[in-house]
């Protein structure tokens, strides 16, 4: 290395983002993703063992799946080599490919390919891969943010174990940011910083569980903020506030405003105001609400308010909690104003709840009723000696699948709990049920 490759080398790695430098070297210092990565994992056990097979990475941005890599990189025997796909083309691979040929043939040590955002290569190039990772030349490992199973090929899917990693939790970004405050090595800790409590909640709160955008955020903090008059750089909530372009707000997450802001939000819903539904989900999540609690709230929402007025709307809610915790944030916004529009634009009906209640309150007051004989178990010997199943009328050998027969306790005969509404889907319910009892009487 000459003086100017030194000179060059010395400036880049001062130039290199935070959230780059760092990085982890061993598996042990990666912050987050332990149900991945805890210690009696299967992804912690084959790095650990250098025992890697071919996988794919999927999460959010932030989340590490580059991270994962670069420590595979510094733990492996393995050759490692890495190729990013939005602008590595097939020559690329075919250079990787007679290398791992010749590495493996002169010295018997595999290759690990490392191959960023992989759902950009399209099936030609994927499919060049399949056979050097069916016969062992290379080993993948896979990134992408999108879903593997639609943007990447079967065959390498079926050849590769695929690790979802999800946004990473509060603490774990809280940790990552004061190891950026403070540690002297990789870190901005020569730049004698303080970080109060208060802005390290509001910046980890408002990362959405994207590591990567903290630290840019801390990074410009601390770079850019003038020292006190005791020497030190204190990165306040003003100053966090200003790094990361957001304006915290009065929201605590344990006090009346988190509990008035989410009944508020499921009012309106229940009103049918869309805007307002709207408005409060965008107050929440500028807040740093957990997404996930507001995705729990909207499925018991569409149930309770909506129930049967419009059965899709807990399917909408339902698929929208499981898309947000795969997608994060900001795109989970997206997701939570549409389930959100569309409960509070739905055909209203708490008539599952006032079943379930009312139900409830004849439990309590009658207790365990006899259950009428027919309905009773009879798939055991000797059933019929008891009156077990006897005179049980099976629904569809009848007409419409429907027959009139004793199925609440005698007791409550003739006893109503569930009372379908005149919205929504419940007419038709209602005037099903009308059209069977009647056909069933004639």
């Amino acid at each position: 290395m000459d003086l100017f490759e030194y000179s060059r080398s010395l400036n880049t790695k001062n130039e290199t983002p935070l959230a780059a430098r760092l990085r982890p070297t061993t598996i042990d210092e990666v912050v987050g993703q332990q149900h991945i990565l805890g210690k009696d994992k299967l992804l912690y056990r084959a790095i650990k063992a250098d025992k890697l097979s071919s996988i794919i990475l999927y999460g959010p941005p932030g989340t590490g799946k580059t991270t994962i890599a670069k420590v595979i990189a510094n733990t492996t025997q393995s050759e490692f080599t890495q190729i990013n796909a939005t602008i590595a083309g097939k020559k690329d691979m075919e250079d990787v490919v007679n290398k791992a040929k010749g590495t493996l043939g002169m010295y018997g040590k595999k290759t690990i390919l490392f191959i960023d955002e992989i759902h950009r290569f399209n099936k030609g190039q994927q499919d060049y891969l399949l056979p050097f990772v069916e016969d062992g030349t290379i080993t993948l490992i896979g990134a992408t943010t999108e879903n593997p199973y639609f943007e990447v090929n079967g065959a390498l899917l079926s050849r590769s174990i695929i690790f979802e990693l999800k946004p990473l939790e509060k603490d774990d970004i809280k940790e990552l940011i004061k190891r950026a405050v403070y540690d002297t090595e990789k870190g901005l800790g020569s730049f004698k910083a303080d970080i109060s409590d208060e802005a390290l909640e509001f910046l980890a709160d408002l990362s959405g569980g994207d590591a990567r955008h903290a630290l840019n955020a801390i990074e410009i903090g601390v770079t850019t903020t003038d020292r006190s008059e005791d020497g030190i750089i204190h990165i306040t909530l003003d100053v966090a506030q200003e790094c990361i372009q957001r304006k915290k707000m009065s929201y605590d997450k344990n006090g009346d405003n988190h509990y008035d802001t989410i009944s508020a939000f499921i009012k309106s819903m229940r009103g049918s105001d869309p805007d307002a539904a709207v408005y409060y989900l965008s107050r929440m999540l500028q807040a740093g609400e957990d997404v996930k609690f507001i995705a729990r709230r909207m499925m018991i929402c569409a149930s309770e308010d909506v129930g049967n007025a419009d059965p899709m709307a807990l399917v909408v809610a339902t698929s929208a909690a499981q898309a947000v915790e795969r997608v994060g944030m900001p795109e989970s916004q997206i997701i939570l104003s549409q389930a959100a529009s569309y409960i509070a634009c739905a055909p209203k009906s708490n008539a599952a709840v006032e079943a379930i209640f009312a139900a409830n309150n004849e439990v309590q007051k009658s207790g365990n009723l006899p259950i009428p004989p027919h309905l009773q178990d009879a798939h055991y010997k000797s059933s019929e000696k008891l009156g077990r199943g006897t005179g049980y009328k099976y629904a569809h050998d009848y007409k419409n699948n429907y027959v009139k027969q004793q199925y609440l306790p005698y007791e409550l005969s003739g006893k109503e709990f569930y009372s379908p509404s005149g919205n929504g889907y419940e007419v038709k319910i209602r005037e099903h049920f009308k059209k069977l009892k009647k056909e069933a009487e004639e």
